[in-house]
């Protein structure tokens, strides 16, 4: 594997044994790949070597990177990490650490691709992309509506309630006092599955029927119950559940 640091290059076999290669080709090093062959080419580890900039004396910029990697679950996790969480790894002081918080609420705010506060559902894949950034790295369940208008665009998201969904908890009258309360005149509603796979529950059906019930008698539509896990979603209406 080859290591950057500045404009020196590092071959690695493991962390103990490392030589200096300083005449490896330009074109290996990570900034260049990026201009050459574009960002998707890079792995997690080089991106965020990329954001760091630099090592410290006694490390590489690329080992400092894959020990952030290697310090949280998943990669998703950086987006809620906190300063405090980061400057406890090693080589991260203040600096790097906002660089990195800097780089993540970026990445949020590009992907819930937001226009003015008017975000447009058309299709189970638009309900997904829009709650994937928040939901998808969550230690426990969290259940959320999206209230639309007549346009299908986002009036307001709540979370309505945190923990494993059960039809018990999930009372119709609260969620629809907040649809009249808005002005919406439909609803989508969607969970997360901490274990990351999106299959739904009986509880979950059960739910979503609840739901279409009320929604009818209130003249409100649910339009969609979308389970989302680790960056992937099931649709219920998709499914034939609604």
């Amino acid at each position: 594997m080859n290591l950057v640091e500045g404009g020196a290059l590092l071959l690695t076999t493991n962390l103990e044994t490392t030589m200096m290669i300083r005449d490896v080709h330009i074109s290996d090093r990570p900034r260049e790949r990026l201009i050459n062959q574009g960002a998707a080419s890079l792995s997690n580890q080089e991106l965020i070597a990329i954001l760091l900039r630099t090592g410290t004396k006694q490390e590489s910029v690329l080992i400092l990177a894959n020990r952030i990697l290697t310090s949280f679950d998943k990669i998703q996790d950086l987006k809620d990490v906190t300063l405090e969480e980061l400057i406890t790894v090693k080589g991260i002081g203040k600096a790097k650490a906002v660089q990195i918080l800097a780089a993540a609420e970026i990445g949020k705010r590009l992907y819930r691709k937001h226009s003015d506060g008017k975000y447009s559902v058309r299709s189970p894949e638009d309900a997904a992309a829009y709650l994937m950034t928040d939901m998808s790295s969550l230690n426990q369940e969290h259940f959320v509506v999206l209230f639309l208008n007549v346009k299908n665009e986002v009036l307001h998201k709540q979370t309505i309630f945190i923990g494993s969904l059960n039809s018990s908890i999930v009372h119709p009258r609260e969620i629809f006092r907040e649809a009249v309360k808005r002005s919406a005149a439909s609803i989508i509603v969607a969970h997360n599955h901490p274990s990351g796979h999106p299959l739904p529950s009986p509880e979950d059906i059960e739910v979503t029927k609840r739901l279409i019930e009320a929604g009818t008698i209130m003249g409100i539509e649910l339009l969609d119950h979308v389970i989302i896990g680790d960056q992937k979603f099931i649709s219920l209406k998709e499914k034939g559940y609604m």
